[in-house]
């Protein structure tokens, strides 16, 4: 296991923990509030949508060495398209 890993997964940790004893729909319905309302607020809602594209990064890269080629796939397409409404929010025309 490369040090960056090894430090992530450690980091990581307590953050993973707490998480996990929380109800499965939780985390899912904050990261779905988060989303919409960082899509409707004007402005700074951007910041919102960065934070769910920072979370949903730090979990693909907890995930990588456990997802099969397919999963990988799929949840970088959700990074890009949260980080695409992320971009379009922070730089309007």
């Amino acid at each position: 296991m490369s040090p960056f890993r090894e430090s992530l997964e450690n980091a990581s940790a307590p953050a993973l923990r707490s998480m996990s004893g929380l109800p499965r729909a939780v985390p899912f319905l904050l990261v779905l509030g988060l989303m919409v309302a960082g899509i409707l607020i004007p402005g700074w809602g951007w910041v919102l949508v960065a934070l769910v594209t920072l979370f949903l990064l730090w979990l693909l890269l907890l995930g990588w060495p456990r997802l099969t080629t397919p999963e990988r796939l799929m949840r970088i397409a959700v990074v890009a398209m949260a980080l695409a409404i992320t971009l379009t929010q922070a730089f309007p025309r």
